[in-house]
């Protein structure tokens, strides 16, 4: 579905991004792997390579302006980008007397700023290519409220907002914006709930208990939804936040 087409993916380099990368490569796509930890994004394109897709992995910290448009300005220049997963973020647990105005700065630079940036370093080249797409991970959070989590929902409903609004603006340009909002994936990401619900098997009890299905989702079937996403598939979709939560959200 992909081939011939240049996909771009932040924090890649392990859970959801690294099977985002995976997925987007096995659909014949030549992926950007990028993370904050190289090792781990050389990690993830190794995989890519053993089951015979093509790519390139980079260092990339998503706080770094400078280094995403150089990083982005290189990418265009030899092979351009057709597609950009966006997915490097952070949780912070607590409520508002829990959480520090630092705390909250942190996750909004990740959580927002961070997908604004790089957005806004893809458009034109997208526009230029005659179209692309965007996919910018949020969470079911961003669709609902958890209980206290407010630097985590407060950013991730900014970040559906920033994916409706870009959408509206370049649906003309044929580029399409939509935001991942995937519930529970049994991922190290997890860790904030995992402290808020006092250890592992709280968390596991509030999984098979409270969302319908009462199960985790599986990278892959994350990665799924990305795929459509980002492939020909969804050609009329955008300003979608596609939940992936098993129900959760009912």
């Amino acid at each position: 579905m992909l081939d011939n087409r240049t996909a771009f993916v932040t924090g890649a380099g392990s859970g959801i991004g690294r099977a985002s990368a995976i997925a987007l490569a096995e659909a014949g796509a030549y992926v950007v792997v990028t993370d904050l930890r190289h090792d781990l994004a050389d990690e993830t394109l190794a995989q890519i390579r053993i089951a015979g897709g093509q790519g390139e992995a980079h260092a990339l910290d998503m706080r770094d302006d400078a280094g995403i448009k150089a990083l982005v300005a290189d990418v265009v220049a030899r092979k351009g980008i057709d597609i950009l997963h966006s997915h490097a973020g952070i949780q912070i647990p607590g409520k508002l007397e829990q959480v520090t105005p630092d705390q909250m700065d942190a996750a909004w630079a990740l959580n927002v700023r961070a997908h604004f940036v790089i957005s806004r370093e893809v458009v034109g080249p997208m526009r230029a290519r005659g179209g692309g797409s965007v996919i910018i991970t949020a969470s079911n959070s961003g669709c609902q409220f958890d209980r206290e989590m407010i630097s985590y929902a407060t950013t991730k409903h900014a970040a559906v907002a920033m994916v409706k609004q870009m959408a509206a603006d370049y649906a003309r340009d044929n580029i399409r914006f939509n935001a991942l909002c995937p519930g529970f994936v049994d991922t190290p990401f997890n860790a904030g709930f995992e402290k808020q619900m006092g250890g592992r098997a709280g968390l596991e009890s509030y999984v098979s208990e409270t969302i319908p299905m009462g199960r985790w989702a599986s990278v892959d079937e994350i990665a799924a939804g990305i795929l459509y996403l980002a492939s020909p598939k969804s050609g009329f979709v955008t300003g979608l936040a596609l939940v992936i939560d098993g129900g959760e959200i009912l």
